[in-house]
């Protein structure tokens, strides 16, 4: 007999569909929300409703946003001749947080990928070209993830917009700070050594 009560079933099927998150972890925060105040559990669920009532898609750039514009697409200060692509509006955030960046972004909301059906036509890479072609654009960074997704993905995008005239460009890769060269992958070591710099 199940003697969980069916709210809890319930909340529980709901949180284990979370990525990263099993049957223990669910359980974990279930009962941690069951002890803490109720208005804090209110608070919750009320931030969660919101995120789906007020956050949506830039038209232009397809970051998440509450005003459509999206306050980079807005901000005159932006400069407006770089476009840095990620693969999902998320990855923006990361890029933000260094504070070296400071052109519009372009998230494709996902990456080329022929086995699971995913193709250029279920991507924004259209509306890229499109913002290419209106002027201004000098140069697109390709800042998509490094798999063999990933680089397909920069392979083809840089294919489409050679014709344009703009400057393709990738983030180099390589070795991390404080990390060890015994320890890294071969790929991630290729990349490194055939991107090097002068000292």
């Amino acid at each position: 007999m199940d003697l969980r009560p069916a709210a809890v079933r319930a909340l529980l099927a709901h949180l284990e569909r979370l990525p990263g998150v099993g049957p223990r972890t669910a359980q974990r925060h279930v009962e941690h929300l069951l002890t803490v105040d109720a208005a804090e559990v209110e608070a919750f669920a009320e931030a969660l409703a919101a995120l789906r009532r007020s956050v949506c898609l830039c038209s232009r750039c397809s970051l998440l946003t509450e005003s459509d514009p999206c306050p980079v697409c807005s901000d005159p200060g932006r400069d407006r001749a770089q476009i840095l692509v990620v693969e999902e509006p998320t990855t923006a955030w990361a890029v933000e947080a260094t504070g070296e960046y400071r052109g519009l972004y372009h998230a494709l909301l996902g990456h080329l990928s022929p086995l699971h059906g995913v193709g250029p036509e279920d991507l924004t890479i259209a509306r890229l070209e499109e913002r290419c072609r209106e002027g201004g654009v000098v140069e697109v960074i390709l800042a998509t993830d490094p798999t063999v997704e990933g680089e397909t993905t920069a392979l083809y995008i840089g294919r489409r917009l050679q014709p344009l005239g703009v400057r393709v460009s990738r983030p180099a890769s390589g070795i991390p700070v404080g990390g060890e060269v015994a320890t890294v992958d071969r790929v991630t070591l290729a990349q490194a050594l055939h991107l090097r710099r002068p000292v």
